[in-house]
């Protein structure tokens, strides 16, 4: 870095009077071209990034984790079990105090998108998620962690063919790849021989919790497209305000629609009794609702703040990513069993995700080369990569 003055000072002519623009803070805010502003935003952006993947791994894997030991000990609410994938919203109220940031392009002049608009989108994309949530509640109860896992796979698959239509997403040879390896991981699970699970799942509630499960990846995948592309012709602001204003309003409808299908099956009469039978005890129960609330909240920012920064198929990889980890904490701390076809299922899993992967980091260098400066020959000792 030390060299990056003289660099910047050969560009200006090797002027003195000019060296204090070149690396003053005004400088470096004010005038894109330069290297330490690329340097600085590309920083920002991969620490952005870095965030919410980690959000997206933990509140995932300890999510299923908890909804798993839910049902274990004695829970057998579907609509609890939904209700607290969605009512975790109020974490997120602080952070409405977050001032409205400037968009990142101030010269275009955009029109904000009418209230009635925008509630529409928060309504549907909310409904939508309170099913989707549903679904997948139903094929956790039904199947075990690392099966439930690997058909969750599926969604990358779903989350490409719906990207292509509605997010103009292009298929390579490597996402081909990454789709037919998911399928077929996929369509593995169909003939496992759940032998070792017999007592605890018959083959009507494996069927049940395998279609509730494709349903589930399918319909999350649309309305990861959905969000994007609301993004992208409604919302039109690059800020971290409107990650949180889809999450929270999002989650709040869903969490209302949750509570009319609660209350109205009459399931929240048998709570009471559900919590005095949990095997762990009252406060377990509590700290089990809440752990499970947490977690999928923190998955949600996750998600949404990927969508915002690259696209839903990303955000629907890096979930993949997470792919390994739930069934292994599962065999470790679920004592579930993994099977060989199990294994060979995960195997052609994660050869699909890190062949999605590659073509991103080939897109990513595509996108670096294109638009890079033709003559800025001080980019090259900052942004070249070995």
């Amino acid at each position: 870095m030390g060299e990056a003055p003289e660099l910047l000072s050969g560009i200006t002519g090797g002027a003195d009077e000019n060296a204090e623009q070149v690396i003053s803070p005004e400088d470096i805010n004010q005038n894109p071209q330069n290297p330490f502003f690329h340097c600085l935003k590309q920083y920002k952006w991969w620490l952005q990034m870095a965030i919410f993947t980690l959000f997206v791994l933990a509140g995932q894997s300890l999510g299923i984790l908890l909804g798993r030991l839910y049902y274990n000990n004695g829970g057998n609410s579907n609509w609890m079990a939904t209700f607290v994938q969605c009512a975790g919203f109020p974490i997120i109220l602080p952070f409405l105090c977050i001032p409205k940031s400037k968009d990142s392009n101030p010269e275009i002049n955009r029109k904000n998108p009418s209230t009635l608009i925008l509630a529409l989108v928060y309504i549907s994309l909310g409904i939508f998620l309170a099913a989707v949530c549903m679904l997948y509640t139903i094929g956790l109860k039904c199947l075990p962690v690392t099966t439930y896992t690997l058909i969750g796979a599926s969604q990358l698959g779903f989350i490409a063919l719906f990207s292509y239509f509605l997010n103009r997403q292009k298929f390579t040879p490597y996402i081909l790849n990454s789709l037919v390896l998911l399928t077929i991981s996929s369509v593995l699970l169909v003939f496992q021989n759940d032998s070792d699970d017999s007592k605890k799942t018959t083959k009507a509630k494996y069927v049940l919790g395998f279609v509730c499960t494709i349903a589930a990846s399918a319909g999350y995948a649309l309305m990861l497209s959905i969000t994007q592309l609301a993004f992208q012709k409604i919302i039109k602001r690059e800020t971290i305000r409107a990650i949180i204003d889809m999450s929270l309003y999002q989650n709040i409808v869903a969490t209302f629609a949750i509570l009319i299908g609660l209350f109205a099956s009459g399931d929240w009469k048998n709570l009471n009794a559900e919590m005095e039978k949990f095997k762990p005890g009252k406060v377990a129960y509590v700290m089990n609702l809440v752990g499970t609330a947490v977690s999928w909240q923190a998955f949600t920012i996750g998600c949404t703040g990927l969508i915002f920064k690259v696209s839903s198929l990303f955000s629907n990889v890096i979930s993949m990513l997470g792919l390994p980890i739930a069934p292994v904490l599962a065999v470790i701390f679920l004592h579930e069993k993994m099977t060989g076809l199990t294994g060979m299922a995960m195997v052609l899993a994660m050869w699909g995700f890190v062949s999605y992967m590659y073509q991103h980091y080939l897109d990513d260098l595509k996108t670096k080369a294109e638009n890079k400066p033709p003559n800025d020959v001080s980019e090259v000792p900052l942004t070249k990569t070995t």
